[in-house]
């Protein structure tokens, strides 16, 4: 089987609070809005970060995503009005974070210096 795309969904309960809350944690806008109730941030070639209105199913997402400084990263979302909870060690020499979304989906930010 041949996989082209990894797609990340959020569901979230109010889509445009939820599209405000992914522009300050992403530092931009979505790439596109196919319709009124998705959002798609194309985060990588292959993976990308879909936020959907489905308020039966909000705040049960977990959404890993690996930046390369999490200090750096963890400073910019400080400056757009976003903490994180306390960096934590995973394995040898990870390092995460983790911050939730309005309707409490869990973002977690992790530095692999091995991957």
């Amino acid at each position: 089987m041949h996989v082209a795309r990894v797609l990340m969904v959020a569901p979230v309960r109010d889509i445009d609070i939820a599209v405000a809350w992914y522009e300050r944690l992403l530092g931009r806008p979505a790439d596109t809005r196919p319709m009124p109730s998705l959002a798609d941030w194309h985060l990588t070639e292959g993976g990308w970060l879909q936020v959907f209105e489905d308020a039966e199913h909000a705040g049960s997402t977990l959404l890993n995503l690996e930046v390369p400084e999490l200090d750096r990263a963890l400073a910019e979302l400080a400056e757009r009005g976003l903490t994180a909870g306390p960096v934590r060690t995973g394995g040898q020499r990870t390092r995460i974070a983790a911050l939730e979304d309005p309707d409490g989906n869990r973002v977690t930010l992790l530095e692999n210096p091995v991957a």
